[in-house]
């Protein structure tokens, strides 16, 4: 079952969810103070992350309720290296002004040497960056343009069984199409329009303690034509929808369950294939290089592996027609929270 929500507000005066499901804008208001469960609870981030063939990078800006996190990621895929960078919050819990909207709202924050900016501007989004202590003072700065014209997006809001509270209500937007310079040392990395795309990851909600996440993300030129897709599962109760998605110009084609056959060694050690149970998604990604992350604070645990590499195979778009994708930059992980 693939349910399309209403416009309305995210939660009601218990602070439980009204109506779980998929959307393709932002048709559920979410305000924080409607929330019911305890601060510490409520996860809230923006993650962008812009891919060209040869490079790539990752933004975070985090609330994590007693953890909050500023993130820096490179990748470099010609060397298939991948570097990161973060600062610690010590209990934000609300004190980051994290928007309650992905459409309008800026985020600056600076926190143990690391700024990060992402802001509203017509017609896009403008993300700048200045980590001087990034790879033990090499250093990494600079600006990127998304640009974002009237298109669909993935959205969804997904309840937790047994946990009345607790939802996660997420959009993901790609296909933004990017252009600037980020300077690593003495190096300077271009990003042009033609080539590098990027997707936001908004999410706001309230988590259980423990989780898994499968989560893959594409997007790019096909034959002159911007495409993308999202595709992701395994917490919550997602009987109400699925948040796999298809973009073509700019318009969403649903999908419906895709399931993750990942390799059986190191998750960098072999060709990720995906399947679909409705025959619509149909893929493997040649890994290129995995981003890997692990913190353990006790109470607070996360294992990252995040391969990046690029997307071969098919696709039938809503109306049954099949398009064929060849090595589309992106990425698919498997991330394990005890948060």
């Amino acid at each position: 079952m693939q349910r399309e929500m209403r416009p309305g507000a995210l939660l009601d005066d218990r602070g439980r969810l009204i109506e779980p499901g998929w959307a393709k804008s932002e048709v559920r208001q979410y305000q924080r103070a409607a929330v019911a469960a305890h601060p510490l609870r409520i996860k809230e981030w923006d993650y962008y992350c812009v891919l060209t063939p040869d490079h790539g990078i990752a933004l975070t800006v985090a609330d994590n309720g007693y953890l909050g996190f500023l993130g820096v990621s490179w990748m470099d895929f010609r060397r298939r290296k991948a570097s990161n960078g973060g600062a610690a919050v010590r209990w934000p819990m609300g004190r980051m002004a994290m928007p309650e909207s992905a459409d309008h709202g800026d985020i600056v924050q600076s926190h143990d040497g690391l700024s990060l900016a992402f802001r509203h501007e017509p017609g896009g989004r403008r993300l700048t960056i200045d980590a001087p202590r990034f790879r033990g003072g090499l250093g990494l700065s600079g600006e990127l343009w998304l640009d974002q014209p009237p298109m669909d997006r993935m959205v969804i809001a997904t309840p937790f069984a047994g946990a009345p509270k607790a939802f996660y209500y997420n959009q993901k937007i790609n296909c933004l199409a990017a252009s600037g310079e980020i300077r690593i040392g003495d190096q300077r990395a271009r990003f042009d329009p033609g080539s590098a795309f990027g997707v936001l990851d908004w999410g706001r909600g309230v988590w259980t303690y423990r989780n898994t996440w499968y989560w893959g993300s594409a997007s790019g030129l096909v034959d002159g034509r911007r495409v993308g897709f999202n595709i992701g599962y395994g917490f919550g109760d997602t009987s109400a929808a699925s948040e796999n998605m298809l973009f073509v110009d700019g318009v969403a084609h649903k999908l419906d369950r895709v399931t993750f056959h990942m390799p059986p060694g190191a998750p960098d050690s072999g060709v990720w294939r995906f399947s679909s149970n409705d025959g619509r998604f149909t893929m493997i990604m040649q890994p290129i290089v995995n981003r890997h992350h692990a913190t353990n604070l006790g109470l607070f645990k996360t294992a990252q592996d995040q391969v990046f590499g690029l997307f071969s195979g098919e696709v039938r778009l809503d109306d049954g027609t099949a398009l064929s994708i060849r090595d589309l930059p992106g990425f698919a992980e498997e991330v394990r929270n005890r948060w």
